[in-house]
């Protein structure tokens, strides 16, 4: 009898990892010269998050990390995706440092190093501190001034230890969803204008965070942004589709990465703001547009493109509404399309010419999964990892150079404005006993990193 058997071995070099951000785990909100962040400030107006839940304990990973280090190392996690919170380093977002705040991640640092896990540091991931937001936060410059200050002493503090360096995480998640339709912190509904400006500042600290890993990052230090690009997948794989996909993908994107890597903004996308646009400065495209070392992709879900013509039609796609009843996850934005994964690095590749893509998170979140029997059946989560990990195999044989893989996240956390309600952990966490359960897609990723291989 033949024995049929799926070759999808990963390189030896490829990265498989876990990722959490600091304000949805650490907890100790307040403590030892911790300043208010945006979330802190938000999770405390009324209506604002499910539950009226709120971020003072977490996962309280700021005492327990030294055994969440011990637990990832015993699933054998060798590589983990975490955040510093801005506002435990400057409470205030100004120069007043807060040395127990350094102390804390040089404690965290050296307990990952005892457990033989590479840290991979996201500066900013969403908890702006309170205090900048009531200078302006995203909408002010100075907000891009306060961002060097803090990159500059992040990186100059831990750049014995950390080598890998993202400068933000997903800048229409914080600027859009939090200045325009408000639904994120600070839970603020500006104008086009408003908004398209606190993409410009954002743009500005990140060319202040590769600026910092430059200048004090030392050897071997890499830097990149994470971005959650809106994704388009080709209805067929024919030419017709796939060059259609990719100028939606384009023009979709044509304020965040296309402004980085066209050194400016389009023509394209300044006639179709118009008096909306962003206003910048003589010399901020030499800042933003500086080179990094690869690009870290948060990817969930796309919207399906075919081509079309017509009046109806004049840049030549169509984006395809879902039916009520396609397949999503809890999260209602999270619809199932795993061949995001595989367009999203390819267009990368193809129209911004990166040499090394990681994707930094991909995950689904549920709201019920319960421990029965001491185990959590997550069968949905470990069909959604695999399949999605085929679809990574798939782009690498096809010259695509996705590099790592970062699985979101490695405990249920605080979901944000979903609050604790919503579970996207790999690890199971008890919320009320701070009890942790690996999931059955725990101890799946888990021989999947070891073999290197889907299973």
């Amino acid at each position: 009898m033949t024995t049929f058997t799926y070759s999808s071995k990963f390189p030896e070099t490829f990265v498989f990892g876990v990722a959490a951000a600091s304000a949805q785990i650490e907890g100790a909100a307040f403590a030892d010269g911790k300043g208010e962040s945006v979330w802190d400030h938000f999770a405390r107006i009324p209506g604002k998050v499910v539950g009226g839940d709120n971020l003072d304990v977490a996962c309280d990973h700021y005492n327990r990390f030294d055994e969440d280090f011990a637990l990832m190392a015993s699933l054998g996690v060798k590589h983990y995706r975490l955040s510093i919170a801005w506002p435990r380093i400057y409470p205030k977002g100004d120069d007043q440092l807060n040395q127990a705040g350094l102390d804390f991640y040089h404690r965290l640092f050296a307990s990952m190093a005892k457990h033989g896990i590479t840290p991979w540091v996201t500066m900013f991931h969403w908890d702006l501190p309170q205090a900048l937001e009531e200078k302006g936060g995203w909408t002010s410059r100075a907000t891009a001034d306060a961002f060097r200050i803090y990159a500059d002493t992040i990186v100059k503090a831990f750049s014995g230890v950390v080598k890998n360096w993202i400068t933000l995480n997903e800048i229409r998640c914080f600027t859009v969803l939090g200045y325009g339709t408000g639904t994120k912190a600070p839970g603020r509904k500006e104008s086009d204008a408003v908004v398209n400006q606190t993409y410009h500042v954002a743009l500005l600290c990140h060319g202040h965070g590769v600026a910092a890993v430059r200048a004090h990052g030392g050897p071997g230090a890499r830097v990149g942004l994470t971005d959650n690009c809106d994704v388009a997948v080709p209805v067929t794989e024919t030419p017709a589709d796939i060059a259609a996909a990719k100028a939606w993908f384009s023009d979709k994107n044509a304020h965040i990465l296309g402004a980085i890597h066209g050194k400016g903004y389009s023509e394209y996308y300044l006639q179709r703001e118009g008096a909306n646009a962003p206003a910048w400065e003589a010399g901020d495209f030499d800042l933003i547009s500086q080179p990094t070392d690869f690009l870290g992709l948060n990817i969930y879900t796309a919207t399906y493109i075919r081509a079309a013509s017509g009046a109806a039609f004049p840049r030549g796609y169509e984006a395809l509404k879902l039916p009520a009843n396609y397949p999503r996850a809890d999260s209602v934005w999270l619809n199932m399309i795993p061949q995001a994964i595989y367009w999203a690095p390819r267009m990368c590749q193809e129209l911004y010419e990166h040499k090394s893509i990681y994707i930094t998170e991909n995950g689904c979140g549920y709201d019920v999964e319960p421990v029965e029997n001491g185990e959590v059946i997550d069968l949905h989560r470990r069909d959604y990892v695999r399949n999605h990990l085929r679809e990574v195999h798939r782009a690498i044989s096809d010259g695509v150079p996705i590099d790592g893989y970062f699985l979101w996240s490695f405990i249920d956390n605080y979901e944000w404005e979903d609050g604790y309600a919503r579970r996207f952990g790999i690890v199971h966490c008890d919320f009320k006993t701070q009890v942790r359960t690996p999931k059955l897609s725990a101890r799946y990723y888990s021989r999947v990193m070891q073999e290197r291989k889907i299973l």
